[in-house]
């Protein structure tokens, strides 16, 4: 039988090959590969595996498979560590195997917990329960040690429109669900044989067909009248230049050049990326003036990424200016760990010695919306537009459009830009709102609301983007309710394991 087969693969010596091919073709179908079809295939090793295996060495397996994912989605971060720290080749491959085997642990939590409910449901309600599971792990994910929601299974899809539009109800977490879905299916025919799967298999397709059948109606919704005109600047910095005192003024030339040509279009807004103004914009009237006047000269808001400081100490900042000068500024909510702070500093403080990457930056307060005409707008720092609950605070505050602003310039031109776009369209599904993105070397976009991505500045173009976007209008269910999907997610898996740890000590 193919099943009998198929366990004595998965518990030879082809097992660990296998796991670890399937790791690779799921990290070929995230960026800059985008073969997006590999994700609903790549994980039937992993849940075929843990029916054959006990919940310990299923733990293993999803652990390795995990593990050596993330190995090659972050390897991005290895361009970061050889030129911005003192940390030598190949030790900087340390901190990403690291955070890999910290990310790799929840993909072994659902293999574990998947075995050990088919000990005692059977391994057809274990793999029903794996969507469950999976969603409720990458949730916990995004929210545990100031969360990291990375490498989400749903950002694979990312380009297929038609999968995505269910996260306007679901958020992202709706993709991976359904994606797990498909896996276990694929997994239960092979494991188990074609009639047992017939009841999982159906369940799948139905998911399948009902989600393609939204997307394909939501798509065919006409755009919101209500458009803005809106233009990006994309400077293409090198890092090691960005900060060079006697680099500045030339900076500020390229600033004010590209400004001026974005003003030709007749934007509204004109958005310049996360720290772009080179010194403490606010301690510097002589640079505020000018931006007046270039505000003035082009007849559009300035949005200018800066570094910004008071007695609390230092922030990652947006500042609004207009010919009145600055009129509003958002301090960066979600800092990224080891990059603008070090967790438990008193402790292990000297890392910052390590990177020059590693600032001391405290944390904004709230979410700012914007209330300049023509249209209220929100702005997300860098990594804070990977997490869906912090963005759709900005739109159910009032935003009618999102801005982006982020220097990707650490990553060069690895994968790692690209798979930060990638997430974007998800935040604009989510919230039907279209955002425009500013990056200092790349990869700066507009998003339109229903996800796709339309104009693009590839990695270290220099130049402006121009294009008109339609305003918000009304809330979606995810911008009302948030992230109810994958709390349901978490509610089932946690009762699932609840009833089957209660017949077991029965």
């Amino acid at each position: 039988m193919v099943a009998d087969r198929l366990a004595a693969l998965l518990v030879g010596r082809v097992r660990v090959p296998l796991l670890v091919t399937s790791s690779g073709l799921l990290t070929l179908a995230y960026p800059t590969t985008d073969w997006s079809l590999l994700a609903w295939v790549a994980l039937v090793p992993l849940f075929a595996a843990a029916l054959a295996r006990s919940p310990r060495q299923a733990l293993g397996d999803g652990w390795l498979i995990g593990t050596v994912f993330f190995i090659l989605l972050l390897r991005w971060l290895d361009h970061t560590f050889r030129h911005y720290s003192l940390i030598p080749w190949p030790l900087t491959w340390l901190p990403i195997t690291g955070l890999a085997a910290y990310c790799g642990l929840y993909f072994g939590l659902v293999a574990g917990v998947v075995s050990w409910l088919a000990q005692r449901w059977g391994p057809g309600w274990s793999l029903a329960a794996a969507p469950f599971v999976w969603v409720a792990a990458e949730w916990i994910r995004g929210q545990i040690l100031s969360g990291f929601p990375w490498g989400l299974l749903g950002y694979s899809q990312y380009r297929y429109l038609a999968v995505i539009q269910i996260a306007e109800v679901t958020g992202v977490y709706g993709v991976s669900f359904l994606l797990v879905a498909v896996n276990a299916a694929l997994a239960a025919a092979l494991a188990l044989g074609i009639r047992r799967a017939l009841v999982p298999g159906a369940v799948a397709a139905a998911l399948l067909t009902g989600t393609l059948a939204f997307g394909l109606a939501r798509l065919g919704v006409p755009a919101p009248a209500r458009t803005i005109q809106a233009a990006v600047i994309q400077p293409s910095i090198e890092q090691s230049l960005k900060w060079d005192p006697a680099y500045q003024a030339e900076t500020l030339r390229i600033y004010t050049t590209l400004t001026q040509e974005a003003g030709e279009a007749k934007p509204a807004i004109i958005l310049w990326p996360e720290t772009a103004a080179p010194i403490f914009l606010r301690r510097d009237p002589r640079l505020v003036a000018e931006l007046q006047v270039l505000s003035q000269e082009v007849r559009a808001t300035l949005v200018v990424g800066s570094v910004d400081g008071d007695r609390s100490g230092l922030y990652n900042s947006a500042f609004l200016l207009t010919g009145r000068g600055i009129i509003a500024k958002y301090d960066k909510i979600h800092l990224v760990p080891f990059g603008e702070y070090v967790p438990l500093s008193r402790i292990i403080g000297f890392v910052r010695r390590w990177a020059e990457f590693i600032s001391e930056f405290q944390a904004g307060v709230a979410p700012q919306v914007f209330g300049e005409e023509p249209a209220p707008f929100g702005v997300v720092i860098c990594y804070e537009g990977i997490f869906p609950e912090l963005f759709r605070k900005f739109v159910a505050g009032g935003a009618e459009y999102m801005v982006n602003i982020t220097n990707d310039a650490w990553f060069g031109t690895t994968s790692g830009p690209w798979q930060h776009l990638a997430m974007l369209p998800f935040r604009a599904v989510e919230n039907r709102v279209a955002i425009a993105r500013a990056a200092n070397t790349g990869v700066s976009a507009f998003v339109e609301p229903n996800g796709r991505i339309t104009k693009t500045l590839g990695l270290f173009e220099r130049g402006v983007l121009s294009a008109g976007i339609p305003l918000r209008h009304g809330k979606t269910f995810y911008t009302r309710m948030g992230d109810l999907f994958a709390y349901a997610a978490l509610a089932i898996s946690a009762a699932g394991l609840a009833l089957r740890g209660l017949r077991r000590s029965r």
